[in-house]
């Protein structure tokens, strides 16, 4: 099944290579852009749906492998599908290890390069799914205080009331205040939903 509002990206130096890729796509029901160049593809706007990559490795000015390293520095989210005919083992490795989906030697068959834009899609999509429920849980506990946060991040932890007082030096009918005013802001009923809310968050790593 295809990811809704999805695409893929074909780039590479080959005209031949990107009309067969393109009609392939196009006869599989994918929606596609071709670039004869990474350079060419980075000034395009990032698209904001699923998306994936079929980048050459070896091409002139930008190749597949630095493609791979800007789209991680400016944390870009399209999955990469490398396609070569000079591939190494060692090139591979970096290239997986980077995050890649696939790494294809031409040449390949429709079925493998297919099966691969499927896969990449279907990651594409989780991720942003998973990255729109983070922004929304963000967002859920922007509307706490300093301090209710503060006695959020410990109640989450197991601590009880009593616990978390003494922990901040105040009074347990304070923090059973300042707690009960995290969860009715949240809108949840157990600390279980609020250990949910906080991990789909990813606060860790704003701390």
């Amino acid at each position: 099944m295809i990811p809704a509002n999805s695409l893929v990206f074909l780039i590479d130096d080959d005209a031949s290579v990107r009309r067969g890729v393109s009609r392939l796509l196009r006869s599989a029901g994918y929606k596609s852009e071709a670039f004869a160049s990474a350079t060419d593809f980075l000034a395009r706007e990032e698209y904001p749906g699923p998306a994936c990559v079929i980048v050459d490795v070896r091409m002139p000015e930008l190749n597949g492998m630095d493609l791979q390293n800007v789209l991680i520095q400016r944390r870009r989210e399209e999955q990469l599908i490398f396609i070569t005919g000079h591939g190494d083992i060692l090139m591979c490795a970096q290239a997986m290890k980077a995050g890649a989906v696939d790494f294809l030697p031409k040449p390949f068959r429709d079925t493998e390069l297919l099966q691969c834009v499927e896969r990449a899609l279907a990651r594409s999509a989780d991720q942003r799914w998973r990255a729109i429920e983070k922004a929304a849980a963000r967002r859920f506990l922007d509307l706490l205080t300093p301090r209710e946060f503060e006695v959020m991040q410990l109640v989450v932890t197991g601590m009880l009331n009593k616990q978390i007082a003494s922990e901040l030096g105040t009074a347990e009918k304070t923090i059973k205040v300042h707690r009960g005013r995290v969860m009715k802001k949240l809108g949840i009923i157990s600390v279980a939903d609020l250990v949910r809310l906080v991990e789909t968050a990813q606060i860790a790593s704003l701390q």
